[in-house]
């Protein structure tokens, strides 16, 4: 079988299990976990098999047309090269871990075969993504997608928050989705192609006319998809989803597909200096600001929603600085342990039976009710905080390392100040990642209090999971030797000073953290034992709820865990509210965008109701007053029909008379 026809079927067979799945989801509920599984699983091995035969040598290309347009061709292209080949498999991972893991996390859902359904739809989507090799069908799987998460993040449809969050996450992304096609088309025109290959030529031989606005329309799309400023808030609220869907989302699939955009047509956007400095702002920001907000969560998947936003923006610093190697490289390692974050969180909410951190902090003994979260979980924060020799350090460090080079000027592919600003918010985000790594840490697993509610053992499936994604969390950093192959002969050795700047300053922030941490532990009131511990904005309803399911021995004794034993809003201050609110601009997108869209429906519904309606109204009120005047001159009297008739007849004739005598 030819390596074309293997990456064809990579895509398809996710594709092929969805569809099996829906229409076998009611009849034959008994093949839905193997419909869901063994698509995904199959789809991994031959990803593999095509990135073995590629080798990171030369690009795969094969095509052929759609449809005749008249102008611009539409092909069904595959352009494979290394970075698409390792990418398809981390896809390959994520989608395969997260089925598996469904299998035991919904197994009591009514909805399971939808949802494995629109999984399988979401990876086949992805995988188009990562593999096609002309525009418009990316666009297709870009936009299948979109779809997707809409579904997905309302699984939970019958709660107001999961319908909120999924209208939100599709409007946000069509928001940047339509200057998004508009530079698509603008791109094609000035290359007389979709296919990519002959996009990049032309941008080698300077042939493109706006490298500016078409670079800047890009970006509005990619930063809906990959959650970067400012169109990022969508992702925070999308916790309201499945904890599986929030593991495929945020590692592997969608916001993945922004930064894998930008680093596969990277000339495009290098075309125009400009764009790269918007770019960087857009990364420093992105990054900053959700690592300063992560710190104020407390709902844990939040926190690691918050943390998804500020490595998207190291990935968006290093194209900013004309680095895809790197910017890949980060991808990669963070789809790992990301999607170990998310899925450990998943057995740890199961085994506290709360997402609230304040909740968890007043409990004990959530290590031993889930040991396999615990560790797990360890090992995927310290590859998050960078510290070696964890994937995430030398993911992290090849991309401070190359803003570190662009920044000293010992390259021309992106402006000095491009390199400044990334590496200055790198800096500043390593501190307050490993600040809010080690505050969810201390919180999760070192509470104090009262025992940790036993909600049962998780299924193997979930648990078996975490391991299987520790290994490429705690190893895939040391195989950065061996992928220069792949990623343009770029070097991903760590840099001595960026090295030392970013370990030294991410061991701070974390010692800092643990030091706020005891101080506010020593000063909170101890819970006492047989309590029921809830957060102090909890709803009393579901307080009492809890407190039944978890067989609380005093039942009705409910301890509120008081606010300052929080680390994170010791170390913010008073930024901490406007921090835990994401500053705010949700409520700055409803001034600008909510209400002035409210304002003009209210003014169509008042054009339409008193002056469309008036003169609709007034059209049919003189039929129905000349209607009236017949009715009333039908008496059913005869004798009032020949008075009529008479009288008429007298009109008549005198008009007769009258015309005859003036003639």
């Amino acid at each position: 079988m030819t390596t074309t026809t293997l990456a064809v079927l990579v895509p398809l067979l996710p594709f092929l299990g969805a569809a099996a799945g829906l229409l076998l989801g009611r009849t034959a509920p008994g093949y839905v976990r193997p419909l869901a599984v063994l698509p995904s699983l199959t789809s991994l091995v031959l990803a593999v098999l095509v990135a073995v035969r590629q080798g990171g040598g030369q690009a795969i290309n094969a095509a052929t047309e759609l449809t005749p347009t008249g102008s611009v061709p539409i092909e069904l292209a595959l352009h494979i090269d290394g970075f698409a080949a390792l990418v398809a498999v981390l896809v390959g991972v994520v989608a395969s871990c997260v089925q598996i893991y469904s299998t035991g996390y919904l197994r009591d859902d009514p909805r399971y075969p939808s949802y494995a359904a629109l999984i399988s739809l979401f990876t086949s989507a992805m995988l188009l993504v990562v593999y096609s090799g002309d525009l418009i069908v990316l666009l297709v799987g870009w936009e299948v997608m979109g779809i997707c998460s809409y579904f997905l993040v309302g699984h939970y449809w019958e709660t107001p928050e999961a319908r909120a969050a999924s209208i939100k996450a599709f409007l946000v992304t069509k928001l940047g989705d339509v200057p998004f096609l508009i530079g698509l088309f603008a791109l094609a025109t000035d290359a007389g192609s979709f296919r990519i290959t002959t996009v990049l030529g032309t941008v080698a031989s300077g042939g493109l006319h706006h490298p500016t606005l078409i670079a800047l329309l890009l970006l509005a799309g990619v930063a809906g998809k990959s959650a970067l400023f400012p169109l990022h808030t969508w992702l925070p609220d999308a916790m309201a989803g499945p904890t599986p869907v929030s593991a495929l989302i945020h590692a592997a699939t969608m916001v993945a597909a922004g930064i894998y955009f930008v680093a596969r047509l990277l000339p495009v956007f290098q075309a125009s200096s400009a764009a790269m400095v918007v770019l960087a702002v857009m990364a420093a920001v992105t990054m900053a600001g959700s690592a300063l907000a992560a710190l104020a969560q407390d709902d844990i998947k939040r926190v690691l929603a918050y943390s998804t936003i500020g490595q998207l923006g190291y990935m968006a610093g290093a194209l900013a600085v004309g680095d895809r190697g790197a910017a890949v490289f980060h991808l990669l390692s963070h789809g790992a342990f990301k999607a170990l974050l998310f899925l450990a969180a998943g057995v740890i909410i199961h085994a506290s039976g709360t997402n609230s951190l304040a909740v968890m902090s007043r409990m004990t003994g959530l290590r031993s009710r889930a040991p396999d979260a615990y560790w797990t979980m360890t090992v995927a924060l310290l590859a998050l905080a960078a510290i070696p020799p964890f994937s995430g350090f030398f993911s992290k460090e090849a991309v401070l390392g190359a803003a570190e080079h662009v920044a000293t000027g010992h390259t021309e592919h992106a402006p000095g100040s491009a390199g400044w600003i990334v590496l200055v918010a790198g800096l500043v985000t390593a501190v307050l990642t490993a600040a809010y790594a080690t505050r969810l840490w201390l919180l999760a697993f070192h509470g104090r209090g009262v025992k940790a509610p036993d909600h049962g053992k998780e299924p193997r499936s979930m648990t078996v999971v975490l391991w299987v994604l520790a290994v490429p969390s705690l190893a895939f950093g040391l195989a950065y030797g061996r992928l220069p192959d792949w990623f343009d002969g770029r070097d991903l050795t760590p840099v001595l000073t960026t090295s030392v700047l970013g370990t030294g300053l991410a061991l701070v922030g974390g010692i800092v953290t643990y030091g706020a941490w005891r101080h506010t532990t020593a000063l909170a009131p101890r819970v006492p034992m047989g309590a029921v511990v809830a957060h102090p904005d909890a709803e009393p309803a579901r307080v009492e709820a809890e407190a039944i399911a978890s067989h609380a021995p005093m039942f009705g004794d409910v301890a509120y865990a008081p606010d300052p034993a929080d680390p994170g809003r010791l170390l913010l201050g008073p930024l901490h509210r406007h921090a835990a609110v994401g500053f705010h601009l949700d409520a700055v997108y409803h001034v600008l965008f909510v209400r002035p869209v409210q304002a003009g429906a209210a003014l169509v519904r008042f054009l339409d109701r008193e002056v469309v309606d008036t003169y609709v109204r007034g059209a049919a009120a003189l039929p129905r007053l000349l209607g009236a005047a017949v009715r009333r001159a039908q008496t059913g009297n005869v004798q009032t029909y020949v008075s009529a008739l008479l009288a008429g007849t007298v009109v008549l004739v005198v008009a007769a008379l009258l015309v005859a005598t003036g003639a």
